[in-house]
């Protein structure tokens, strides 16, 4: 089966920001070739509001159909959710989408292949004391790059009972600061060097 994958665009054939006006296009390799599937002009605005802006990715989404991995120069807040809940492989890059479409499929590749035996290998968060728990995505995937936060938190945010969690990230990343603002999770932020942030985690906020 073919593995579609989908970019958002600008005027300039580069990849964009959804808020800025772009093309959503959609491309498939046939003979060691990038061709474009489909394609259509899209750009997402603030205005909306939270519903507009669920309704819009709604569309984005139904034009996409069965490709599942989508890239953009920043996907975040709403668009990132939105992609997320409909279980969309979701990329960031810049420039051209020649300079990152073989990489995202090779990766996307390894992945299927390499996932059910990393799942029993990737670090899970340490207890340091009674319901308090840590870990370091920055040390876990400076030694595993392969290894996504994700893989290392939802588990554990799903079946574990904690008081509090602290993570060690270079960046937060964006779907546990989605959970956060949805209210899932209360969490604090804070940068702790130059390129580390400390977020610690409690319970679901009552």
């Amino acid at each position: 089966m073919p593995q579609d994958i989908a970019v958002y665009t600008n005027r300039k054939g580069e990849a964009a920001s959804l808020y800025e006006p772009g093309n959503i296009v959609v491309y498939r390799k046939a003979r060691g070739i990038w061709n474009v599937l489909r394609e259509r002009s899209f750009c997402l605005d603030k205005s909306l509001g939270l519903r507009g802006l669920r309704q819009s990715m709604a569309e984005a989404i139904g034009f996409l159909a069965e490709c599942r991995i989508f890239a953009a120069l920043s996907v975040a807040g709403v668009p990132y959710f939105e992609l997320e809940k409909a279980h969309y492989s979701v990329w960031e890059f810049s420039g051209k989408p020649a300079d990152f479409l073989d990489f995202i499929l090779e990766q996307e590749e390894q992945d299927k292949v390499q996932g059910a035996g990393r799942s029993n290998q990737i670090p899970i968060p340490v207890e340091m004391s009674e319901g308090c728990y840590t870990v370091s995505l920055t040390d876990i995937q400076a030694k595993n790059p392969g290894v996504t936060s994700k893989q290392v938190l939802q588990p554990f945010l799903r079946t574990t009972r904690f008081d509090s969690l602290e993570v060690l990230c270079s960046h937060v990343p964006p779907w546990l600061e989605n959970e956060l603002l949805a209210g899932n999770f209360c969490g604090e932020i804070e940068k702790v060097g130059k390129d580390e942030i400390k977020v610690l985690l409690t319970q679901k906020c009552s």
